[in-house]
């Protein structure tokens, strides 16, 4: 029979309500007929009627009646799914070769909620971006302008100039507190004397090295080492090329050698094959392994094989110092006397203007030549600063009128840091941005005020010695647990007690009194002299920093960590 049921594009019905009940009651009508037999026992009858098993074997029914592209496919919203597959077997009748009148699952299509759902970072990037150039803010940058320093940039201007003759300039040191722009107007200078030895063709070259991070005479010569034997391969493979080409020229046509420093072919062969060979004997220093005096060595014939005027940058100078003592001031500062191609100059940066105190007299004199003092930023100053890069850092409006004050307001406080007014500003710029607000305001200021001080009091706690982490954690239990006006006797015995648990040596109490001082003087805890009359002094104790955030940065160290249940050792204040 002809089989008027519609069909999807993949050949199977599709089937609503009433086609199944009609025909349901059809193949009832016409299994009695065959069969002859009774159909209300719930047998299956045997009939012609195929098998489930049958059905799926044989496929799709015939395109006699081919489903047009209107068609929609079937779903579970238009079938009773247990109505049209049922059980197997449950349906009775005969089956012709070219159609179905089951749906399997498989067959049935789900709708899937469609397609456009929103995904992690849809609505976080729905919003209109606050920033123009965010890196202007970062204290990496180094800007085309640097308002307020003029004065300093110029005398630093005056001594380096002597090296555009050919000269060698005096050392400089650097002296100002953090954010004071004593690194952004070194580099700021730096960058202006390269490209203005680039436009005379006078070789001049600065190098600039963090000695918070290179902070051992090994470190550092290694590093200047491998710079100048990196440019120094530079400068021959450029003079192999030249010369090459030279020879190739010249044996076609010797006559020009005349306007060259070779009186003959011979001659240009001779210097081509000393490049190869110095080229072969340059060996790039390890960070580990060799003597120093062969650092040392290394880096002397690196910077000498050509002939330049090298300035030195050493920036947090005070930590080098500190780490390794004056051996590579000393150094790098006698140099010059040695050197027969080269000149070298070193310009020292440090927020300690003491730590020259601590220098051997004769480096103190070889490198002091210049001194140059950067003062703190005053608010007016640092609005100023704050101005001059929000203008490039943010759309225009994104601003609202009392942020840039405000930021440098807080600035101001902490002793004109300009690298704290920056990281205000940019910081109250993520927030507003996160919170997709259309500008910067003064809650967003405040906000960033507290997540900065937050992240300064995480990363100083994190730095902490092993033994003034411990010291700090008695201080944290003790506080947890309801003690005031702590003592160092008090913070001395649960510390004992925390060291005899994760196995660590125990130090004298005047020590623990000592690192007390030092927790004061970071500015963790606040620890305060006090009498007791004729008991004598002791010092009171309290935190100053947020309890709970302090105490899961110790917990993060491996070592505290191993402390499961600290609670007992409060007992011990009581224990004398």
């Amino acid at each position: 029979m002809d089989d008027d049921t519609p069909k999807r594009d993949d050949g199977t019905r599709q089937i609503n309500h009433s086609d199944t009940d009609d025909v349901a009651s059809t193949e009832d009508d016409s299994s009695s007929a065959a069969s002859g037999g009774n159909t209300t026992s719930g047998e299956p009858v045997s009939g012609d009627a195929k098998s489930e098993e049958e059905l799926d074997g044989e496929g799709s029914p015939t395109d006699e009646n081919p489903a047009t592209d209107d068609d929609e496919p079937v779903t579970a919203e238009d079938i009773d799914i247990r109505e049209s597959i049922g059980p197997s077997g449950s349906t009775d009748g005969e089956t012709d070769d070219d159609s179905s009148t089951d749906v399997s699952l498989d067959e049935v299509v789900l709708d899937d909620g469609g397609s456009d759902s929103r995904g992690l970072f849809d609505d976080l990037l729905s919003g209109e971006p606050i920033f123009e150039n965010k890196e202007v803010l970062r204290p990496s940058y180094t800007p085309h302008e640097l308002p307020h320093r003029t004065e300093q940039i110029n005398q630093m201007a005056t001594i380096l100039v002597s090296a555009l003759r050919g000269e060698t300039p005096s050392n400089i040191l650097i002296y100002g507190k953090t954010g004071t722009g004593k690194t952004a107007s070194a580099k700021f200078v730096s960058q202006e004397l390269e490209s203005t030895s680039q436009k005379y063709d006078v070789p001049c070259e600065v190098e600039y090295i963090n000695c918070e991070v290179t902070d051992t005479q090994y470190r550092v010569l290694a590093q200047l080492a491998n710079k100048f034997i990196e440019k120094n391969f530079d400068v021959i493979e450029n003079e192999l090329d030249r010369l090459e080409d030279l020879r190739t020229r010249a044996r076609d046509t010797p006559d020009l050698l005349a306007d060259t420093s070779f009186d003959s072919l011979d001659g240009v062969e001779e210097r081509i094959e000393q490049l190869e060979t110095d080229c072969e004997e340059m060996e790039t220093v390890p960070m580990t392994g060799w003597p120093t005096d062969r650092v040392y060595s290394t880096f002397f014939d690196a910077v000498d094989y050509n002939e330049r005027v090298v300035v030195i940058m050493l920036d947090e100078i005070d930590k080098l110092v500190e780490k390794s003592g004056d051996d590579t001031l000393y150094n790098l500062s006698r140099m010059n006397s040695e050197l027969s191609n080269s000149r070298i100059s070193i310009m020292g940066i440090s927020n300690d203007l003491k730590f020259t105190d601590f220098l051997d007299p004769r480096v103190k004199s070889s490198l002091g030549e210049e001194e140059i003092v950067f003062p703190p930023y005053d608010a007016n100053q640092l609005r100023d600063i704050l101005q001059h890069r929000a203008d490039v850092a943010f759309k225009s409006g994104a601003l609202t009128e009392d942020v840039i004050p405000l930021c440098a307001a807080f600035a101001a406080q902490e002793h004109g840091d300009a690298r704290r007014a920056l990281d205000l500003l940019r910081t109250a710029g993520e927030l507003a941005e996160r919170g997709q607000a259309d500008t910067v305001e003064e809650a967003h200021v405040r906000q960033a005020q507290d997540k900065i001080e937050l992240d300064r009091v995480v990363e100083v706690v994190r730095t902490l010695p092993t033994q003034s982490k411990i010291v700090l954690f008695a201080i944290i239990l003790l506080e947890k647990n309801g003690v005031r006006n702590i003592n160092t006797g008090e913070v001395f015995n649960i510390y004992k007690r925390l060291c005899e648990e994760i196995d660590a040596d125990i130090l004298t109490q005047r020590r623990v009194t000592d690192l007390i001082s030092e927790l004061d003087m970071l500015g963790i805890v606040n620890a305060v002299v006090v009498s007791k009359g004729r008991y004598g002094r002791t010092k009171e104790i309290s935190l100053s920093v947020p309890i709970d955030e302090t105490e899961a940065v110790l917990l993060s160290d491996s070592r505290l960590g191993d402390i499961e249940n600290a609670q007992p050792f409060v007992q011990a204040r009581f224990d004398n």
